[in-house]
């Protein structure tokens, strides 16, 4: 959980800093990077720490990605310049990539499938603590102390976590393989400049440079060459980064799809929502921050109490009522009073994270029961890796939703020159004196009319995962009975068609 907690708080500590790392290192145009560089780097490598955990070990690989994070760490504190701060920011990212994926994977070897859910919704719990305590520590420190501590706060706590995890994470011992592991290296660096690639192409388009220009146009057919190269090389290679059995297995097809469907969907809460809150209902920051936290606070609980339900009706089942019931919630959201209470779409977000925990925690723990030792933490990196993919897709299909909105609506202000991006609408609307009444209800109706798109753009998200599961999943997971790794049992895993 400690391990977790650095990669948690890392991507939202970052945040309220930004104005004092912008005066101290410069860099307004490129400061977006500090976020885009690290989720990068974290996305492109899950999928080569899964492999390298199924190869190595678990311990290994976590162990590395807490010192590589915090040696990550130490260099941002000293950055000199906001090149140097983004290139470090990566660095961190490529150790937050091991904490999360072999954290995870690290929670299905150690706990039986009746306790997993337990020990996943704690883990769901430290997300949501870091959500709402990160931008409020980033905060504090930027404004009392000096910006470089939100950087070295992580030193106490990676040393801790690592300390805890050499001393008392102990691996059963496994029999050697005959030969020595070969590490795909040629299939690690093609799934890392794809990535790379991709991800690029989605954060930077509509933002540093219009879809249909040369940059997009050149990254998106660059990423796509490189992605036919990769396909070739992992059919070639004895132990392939991402195996095509990930995609062949219909429960981790399955899982995959819908799980990147969701991270398409989460797009709407996390990033416009807090937009919504400021230029619609008029609140500022911190208020904003807390109408979406609230979806923080259902999402473990819902996740705890998940096997109450899959127990009885099944992983399948339970997360179709969960995505079913974010689908109508989302649904709702349009339908919102203009401009309304703040307590309107917080209801509705405390309802959606119920959902959303209902309909994540039985996928993991399903598909993760479904493979043993050997294939759990690629398996778990390929489900992160499609929900970071899918975020980041999200992130750049919706933008372009929404400021498409937002220019259509304003072509018949009653003012002229209106920006027609939602940042700049969002920050004219913070200076009272920026339009008249008139305009201002205008830009106000134009931005409450782009959010609500957002919002059905992620029903249909929804829709997308429930069809995933509805046509590819099975009824029933084949769930793969072992000993637990805790009691380190000396008995032949066996597979059997679980009602779960």
């Amino acid at each position: 959980m400690l391990g977790m907690a650095l990669a948690a708080i890392d991507g939202t500590i970052v945040s309220t800093a930004v104005p004092q790392i912008v005066g101290d290192l410069g860099g307004l145009t490129v400061f977006s990077w500090l976020f885009s560089g690290y989720l990068l780097a974290v996305t492109v490598t899950l999928p080569l720490y899964g492999k390298l955990s199924d190869t190595f070990g678990r311990k290994p690989v976590l162990v590395a990605g807490i010192i590589l994070f915090l040696v990550g760490s130490v260099l941002c504190a000293a950055a000199w310049n906001m090149a140097a701060l983004i290139a470090f920011r990566i660095v961190q990212g490529l150790g937050g990539g091991a904490l999360q994926g072999t954290v995870q994977t690290i929670a299905a070897d150690l706990y039986p499938l009746k306790e997993r859910p337990r020990i996943q919704a704690k883990l769901s719990t430290v997300w949501a603590t870091s959500a709402v305590a990160g931008p409020v520590v980033g905060g504090l420190l930027a404004g009392y102390a000096d910006w470089r501590w939100i950087f070295l706060i992580n030193l106490p706590v990676g040393a801790v976590a690592l300390w805890l995890v050499v001393r008392h994470l102990h691996e059963p011992s496994r029999p050697r393989p005959a030969t020595r592991p070969k590490v795909d290296w040629a299939g690690a660096l093609a799934v890392f400049a794809t990535g790379s690639l991709l991800l690029t192409a989605l954060v930077q388009g509509g933002v540093a440079w219009p879809w249909l220009s040369a940059p997009s146009l050149g990254l998106l057919g660059a990423s796509a060459v490189l992605a036919a190269l990769t396909v070739v090389i992992e059919r070639r290679a004895a132990e392939p980064i991402i195996p095509g059995w990930v995609w062949r297995r219909r429960t981790i097809a399955s899982v995959n799809l819908a799980l990147g469907a969701m991270g398409l969907l989460m797009v709407a809460p996390t990033v416009f929502l807090p937009t919504y809150a400021q230029s619609v209902l008029g609140l500022g920051p911190i208020a904003a921050g807390f109408v979406l936290s609230v979806m923080t606070l259902s999402w473990p609980v819902s996740a705890a109490l998940s096997d109450r339900v899959y127990n009885r009706i099944g992983f399948r089942r339970t997360a179709m009522i969960g995505m079913s019931a974010a689908l109508l919630i989302l649904l709702a959201f349009p339908l919102l009073p203009y401009p309304g209470e703040p307590w309107h779409p917080a209801l509705l977000m405390l309802l959606l994270g119920a959902a959303l925990g209902l309909f994540q925690l039985p996928l993991i723990v399903g598909v993760q029961s479904t493979v043993g030792w050997a294939e759990r933490g690629t398996t778990t990196a390929s489900v992160l890796f499609c929900r970071q993919v899918g975020q980041s897709i999200g992130a750049a299909l919706f933008g372009a939703v929404a400021n498409g909105v937002l220019a259509a609506r304003l072509l018949d202000a009653p003012v002229d020159g209106l920006p027609g991006d939602l940042d700049a609408v969002t920050r004219a609307l913070e200076d009272p004196g920026a339009f008249s009444a008139a305009a201002t209800d205008h830009v106000r109706r134009a931005v409450d009319a782009a959010v609500d798109y957002v919002y059905i753009g992620a029903a249909g998200a929804a829709a997308l995962a429930l069809l995933a599961l509805v046509t590819l999943a099975p009824r029933r997971f084949p769930i793969i009975t072992e000993p637990t790794e805790a009691a380190g049992a000396a008995k032949a895993p066996g597979r059997q068609d679980a009602a779960s």
